[in-house]
């Protein structure tokens, strides 16, 4: 049940990177406007990312997951609307963007507390759910596409509600052990979990020294790519060029994962910065204007990089982390992850106007070279040992 609560609202997510990118453009609010909207989405996740953290280890990642998707049903639905109308002014798409974040807030903590609870063999089972992930990357982006093309981005929307009210019908179908009750949510006591969240975080040194490493990723890497590679890509090979470059992503994807079930190195962290070399292709082969089959082979290599490390980290903080703080450090290393993504997507636009698009693009590449040499130089991050945990009750 939880496999296919993530898998069905993994693949309307998958759908919404080409829907974003088309809509905001066709809309006439141009690349900025893209970047807009998807700061939008990322600014309320990372202010509230350890509230959600909090609640989920005091009332259970369950409960606030459900509440989480049944937001999302109403902000995709009134969306879906704006689009079908004709009428999608950008303050109205960046306001139920934001809305759709604050919920993503509250929903993201309580994953890597889940699978603990659910899973025999930790690493196989995020294996298996960054192959659906991978499978939502394949099929989304291209049906997304298509749907755009055809029917309008509103298509899109809708059907990405219709994925978050499944989601939360599976995940209250889930027979969970009962979540130990919690004192009164007062403000001091709010307080006293942040802190005992953050002491948790700072005193793993391999676990800080990669959100750092990843905040660099976020401003110069990750948030120009989508708002400045969908220009590049479409502009010069169409709109269902990009959407088979994310396609070609999720096929990357999906061998990545499989992989990542197979393989158990005894220093994750290590093989997976190894691996994560290969994501730069993908901003690589968009900047240096590559044909169509080399754009896409260097898509697909990139997801495959980001499925093996994304295991491996997935793992290590599930296996590293006591249970009864697992949401809270959760929700400090998701926050720190995409704190630079935001900042980079609002800057991508005037980057791109001041340094070329191509060259930004680059220096995103360099980035994400040196990060990876970072990780393997940094003594916790490459020396960490895996470490089963016992089967779950």
């Amino acid at each position: 049940m939880y496999f296919v609560a993530r898998a069905v609202a993994l693949l309307g997510d998958g759908m919404l990177p080409v829907a974003v990118a088309l809509a905001v453009r066709e809309a006439g609010h141009g690349a900025a406007g893209v970047g807009l909207v998807l700061a939008a989405f990322m600014v309320p996740f990372v202010a509230l990312i350890l509230f959600g953290g909090v609640l989920a280890d005091r009332v259970g990642a369950r409960r606030l997951m459900v509440g989480a998707d049944l937001v999302r049903v109403g902000t995709q639905t009134v969306t879906a609307v704006a689009l079908f109308s004709g009428h999608a002014p950008l303050w109205l798409l960046a306001g139920t963007s934001a809305l759709a974040g604050a919920a993503a807030a509250m929903f993201q903590p309580g994953l890597a507390g889940m699978v603990p609870l659910l899973a025999a063999d930790v690493q196989r089972a995020n294996g298996a759910l960054r192959v659906a992930d991978a499978g939502a990357q394949l099929l989304g982006p291209a049906l997304s596409a298509v749907l755009v093309v055809a029917t309008g981005a509103g298509t899109v929307y809708a059907l990405n509600a219709a994925t978050f009210a499944v989601s939360a019908v599976c995940l209250l179908a889930l027979r969970l052990p009962a979540h130990p009750v919690a004192g009164a949510a007062s403000v001091a006591a709010l307080r006293r979990d942040l802190r005992e969240g953050w002491t948790e975080f700072r005193s793993r040194s391999w676990m800080w020294s990669v959100i750092l490493i990843w905040f660099g990723y976020g401003v110069v890497l990750f948030g120009p790519l989508i708002p400045i590679g969908s220009a590049l890509i479409t502009d010069r090979l169409g709109d269902e060029a990009y959407g088979w470059a994310m396609s070609a992503m999720g096929a990357g994807t999906i061998l990545g994962g499989l992989a990542a079930m197979r393989l158990k190195p005894v220093r994750p962290l290590a093989a997976g910065a190894l691996v994560l070399v290969g994501f730069v292709l993908v901003p690589l082969t968009t900047a240096l204007a590559a044909p169509l089959p080399v754009l896409l082979a260097g898509h697909a290599v990139g997801g495959l990089s980001w499925a093996f490390w994304s295991v491996m980290w997935a793992t290590s903080v599930q296996t590293h982390v006591p249970r009864d703080v697992l949401n809270r450090v959760s929700a400090y290393e998701i926050a720190g992850s995409v704190l630079g993504i935001p900042l980079g997507q609002v800057l991508a636009a005037p980057l791109a106007g001041l340094l070329g698009a191509d060259r930004l693009l680059l220096l995103g590449c360099a980035v994400g070279v040196t990060g990876c040499a970072l990780l393997l130089v940094i003594a916790p991050t490459r020396r960490l040992r895996r470490v089963e945990l016992p089967a779950p009750a």
